[in-house]
């Protein structure tokens, strides 16, 4: 997997999705787009890649390999189980994926939610929490992101909505993200 982090912004390999967390006036909102692709090809535009966790109250989303993205989820699942702290789960997952020798061949990052963390997660081990209310991940990750700042910024939506509007634009910029968009929300 050769991607880069760039102000907690993912760009790289990850083909297939964008996953973009917001968090504003109590509200955590987290979607993704519906597309999985292999290669330049199209396979499903309706793909839902967000999960509700630990009794509806953490939220996780993917950008990667579906298959490890799930082992990812149900690892994370797990860890929430045995440490009832999504803040403490996230930190023995990047552990697990850093020094287990199957994890670490797993090729997807994790955002993670609940009403006061937003978390990315990453296979060498990161846990990275951003400066911000917002989070990205995936091939459109850098422009979802971006309109989601600028949306913090200049408007009074809400993290739903911008959530929306910033899946929106990574859409009509990223050929491999699409507008298929579901969100889920914590809070308020």
């Amino acid at each position: 997997m050769s991607s880069h982090i760039n102000n907690v912004g993912i760009m790289g390999e990850l083909h297939g999705t964008t996953i973009l967390a917001v968090r504003r006036d109590g509200l955590t909102a987290l979607g993704g787009d519906g597309q999985v692709t292999n290669g330049s090809t199209v396979l499903k535009g309706s793909a839902v890649k967000i999960r509700r966790m630990k009794e509806g109250n953490v939220l996780a989303g993917f950008a990667g390999s579906v298959a490890d993205a799930l082992t990812l989820f149900d690892r994370f699942e797990s860890r929430l189980t045995e440490f009832n702290n999504m803040r403490r789960a996230a930190v023995e997952l990047a552990k697990d994926w850093r020094t287990d020798r199957y994890l670490r061949r797993l090729e997807a990052m994790l955002i993670v939610a609940d009403r006061d963390n937003l978390l990315l997660l990453s296979g060498s081990g990161e846990v990275i929490e951003p400066d911000d209310d917002c989070l990205a991940v995936g091939s459109g990750g850098n422009f979802a992101l971006a309109s989601a700042r600028t949306l913090l910024r200049h408007t009074k939506m809400d993290a739903k909505q911008i959530v929306k509007e910033g899946l929106k634009v990574a859409a009509e910029l990223c050929v491999y993200t699409n507008d298929s968009i579901s969100v889920e929300t914590l809070g308020k």
